[in-house]
């Protein structure tokens, strides 16, 4: 594992990608409806207002939810601190880098795990060199949006080959 935890989600890293992005639909997990790219409602800057509260209120999968990291990372690296609040005309990519850090992160989560399979050597070194790339890399937004197309798939065609 790299110094940095790039799992480790930091919110007061972020800008509320989560709230912003994310949709979620009325029922036991959700008080209300909320559409994909839409602040919610209990959003106050890049804080939730019901933060100490979610759970009475309605809200325990805010609870559950981890990002694993994604928000914080796109805020500070991608964007260098930058947030779509006080430039709006980064909204859109933002989400989208967001989106695509997730799948990142991911892929991370799960080659960490793979350590704990019994791989062959050359399959394991593989697995290790997935790793060291995505947890070390410096991504930038084009490159999280062709990330779906090409190394993601490669990490998932070899997720197939050992069995996961």
């Amino acid at each position: 594992m790299s110094q940095t935890d790039r799992l480790k989600t930091d919110c007061s890293k972020c800008a509320a990608l989560c709230c912003v992005m994310l949709a979620f639909d009325k029922g036991e997990d959700f008080a209300f409806d909320k559409n994909p790219c839409e602040p919610c409602r209990n959003l106050s800057g890049h804080k939730c207002s019901i933060h100490d509260r979610l759970t009475q209120e309605g809200f325990p999968g805010c609870v559950a939810y981890d990002c694993l990291g994604s928000g914080n990372r796109v805020i500070q690296e991608v964007f260098g601190g930058q947030s779509w609040q006080d430039e709006p005309r980064l909204t859109p990519v933002m989400m989208e880098a967001f989106s695509a850090m997730r799948e990142v992160h991911k892929r991370i989560d799960l080659l960490r795990a793979a350590e704990f399979l019994s791989l062959e050597p050359g399959a394991d070194q593989k697995r290790r060199d997935y790793l060291d790339y995505l947890e070390k890399h410096a991504w930038s937004a084009p490159e999280l949006n062709e990330f779906e197309f090409g190394l993601a798939l490669e990490i998932d065609l070899f997720f197939h080959e050992i069995g996961m």
